[in-house]
């Protein structure tokens, strides 16, 4: 065979040429996961609380979840949305059962699951004859996705610069702010999405007085209210949906992370009231509900089930975040006390440390950890994590803290 012309093979953690680079990727190529670990391409391991980001909720190659992927995708892989299948009408009756939202639209992402709670608020407006009901409002210090109409909600300049002319029809209030809320949601607006806990400003929760006023101004003003549980649900905080522990009951949720595993899935759940705003015709998808990540969805709520995800998930929650606060009070210049519950934690990184500077400096302790908004660790691991893998967790943070020669100068200031 002539091999003069084939490439020559790639050498151990070296670039992948030829993807964009709209990125800013550490220097590691994965090539294996198992459980709360991942395995580079040179065979180290790294204990992993980024989980996919937020995604890996029962940790990495599952054993269940994979057999259920493998038996799915030797049965039927895509049929399209023009047929029943089985795996989308079951995981459609499980999510339904489990929120008490009557109603699931399948698709491929949580910008995806947005993009169609949006679309469905301005529709129910429109099919009720309410012509001047298009505005959609969100929140400042918000995440809800790329896409165009996603980054206009998701409203920060640093993910829309460039993209102008953005869609009209979007709104931004203050997060957590009451009396601005009392202004802004007017008779005009279609929907208000806001998440019960913002994941990608650095972990800041609503205040539940701020949910409980969202609900009961979208009442009186005749507009829905969406919960944006894409980060915050799923099991994340100890329930598997944030509203349920709020008392709070939004008109629309949208999921999507962590439903099938590390399989793209997002979902928008409607309560049934709302469920004729969109029609056939009205907005599809060729693959949102294709029968793969559905069949790994519903082996993930089985599983959840199985284990009491919801009281291992409080359980080491709290112990996760009693270490946080014991860390940040040992290093009281680096560090402010953490935020959020469950198992999603964000460390706030006092400046001039940079929480950037901590998770790059972690993967030589084998830790692999993320920095997010507002200069924040957010700590986001796989559900499953243990409280022994916890304490491994915290030893390597606490070698990599000292391994940095601003954290030692600080710290003797």
């Amino acid at each position: 065979m002539d091999t003069s012309s084939a490439a020559p093979p790639r050498q151990l953690g070296a670039p992948h040429d030829h993807l964009l680079h709209n990125y800013r990727r550490l220097p590691l190529t994965i090539v294996r996961g198992e459980g709360c670990e991942l395995f580079d391409d040179t065979g180290t391991r790294y204990l992993d609380l980024v989980g996919g980001i937020a995604v890996c909720a029962l940790g990495h190659a599952h054993p269940v979840i994979t057999a259920a992927i493998a038996e799915q995708a030797a049965t039927l892989v895509q049929a399209s949305n023009l047929f029943h299948h089985e795996p989308a009408g079951q995981l459609a009756n499980e999510l339904a059962k489990r929120s008490g939202l009557e109603r699931v639209f399948f698709c491929n992402s949580g910008a995806e699951a947005n993009e169609a709670a949006f679309k469905l608020a301005r529709k129910v407006a429109y099919r009720r004859g309410d012509q001047r009901r298009r505005t959609i409002l969100s929140c400042t210090g918000s995440f809800h996705g790329r896409t165009l109409a996603a980054v206009t909600a998701t409203a920060n300049t640093a993910y829309q610069e460039g993209f102008d002319p953005l869609p009209g029809g979007f709104q931004t209030t203050p997060f957590n702010d009451l009396a601005a809320l009392e202004r802004d949601l007017t008779d005009e607006v279609a929907g208000f999405i806001v998440e019960p806990i913002q994941g990608e400003s650095g972990v800041q929760p609503a205040t539940l007085a701020y949910l409980q006023r969202a609900r009961e101004l979208c009442d009186q003003h005749g507009a829905l209210l969406i919960f944006d549980e894409i980060q915050c649900g799923l099991g994340r905080l100890g329930t598997l949906f944030t509203f349920h522990t709020l008392g709070i009951r939004p008109d629309l949720v949208t999921i999507a992370k962590g439903l099938a595993n590390g399989l793209p899935i997002g979902a928008l759940l409607i309560d049934e009231r709302h469920a004729l705003g969109l029609q056939p015709g009205d907005h599809g998808t060729t693959f949102g509900g294709s029968p793969v990540p559905c069949a790994a969805a519903l082996a993930h709520l089985r599983l959840r089930d199985d284990i009491d995800l919801d009281a291992h998930v409080l359980n080491v929650g709290a112990i996760f975040r009693g270490a946080l606060e014991e860390l940040a009070t040992e290093y009281p210049t680096i560090f402010d006390q953490p935020r959020g519950s469950g198992l999603m934690l964000g460390l706030p990184v006092r400046s001039p440390m940079t929480a950037a500077e901590i998770s790059k400096a972690a993967i030589a302790e084998h830790l692999l950890i993320n920095a997010a908004g507002n200069n924040t660790l957010r700590i986001i691991p796989p559900l499953i994590i243990t409280e022994r893998e916890i304490i491994t967790a915290m030893q390597r943070l606490r070698r990599t803290l000292a391994s940095l020669p601003q954290v030692s100068t600080a710290e003797t200031a």
